[in-house]
């Protein structure tokens, strides 16, 4: 992999520590984009959008302190969200008596 920049009063070190807080910026729209749904916005009005906006900067926060607890990226961390999701689903309708279906 090859770092490039145009700045070439840059040391190696300076260099490097400006990539890594650029990085931290892409993965956190990265994340932000794909694991708290901020793409995913079926959104028209102002509200809705902000309303939607705000839902996934709060789902970006609790990935985030989770991250710490769990030692685990986000990535991660949907998975297994996603997988017990799952799980308490395909249980759920075993319990569900047909008589209250008809």
């Amino acid at each position: 992999m090859y770092l490039v920049s145009n700045d070439l009063t840059l040391s190696v070190n300076d260099f490097q520590t400006l990539y890594k807080k650029r990085w931290s910026v892409e993965e956190y729209h990265k994340s932000l984009k794909q694991n708290a749904s901020l793409a995913k916005s079926p959104t028209r009005t102002v509200t809705t959008q902000s309303n939607h906006l705000f839902a996934s900067l709060s789902a970006y926060i609790k990935l985030e302190k989770l991250k710490f607890v769990h030692k685990l990226n986000h990535f991660a961390l949907k998975s297994k969200i996603y997988f017990r999701a799952l799980k308490y689903a395909w249980k759920e309708p075993g319990a569900i008596k047909y008589y209250e279906l008809a």
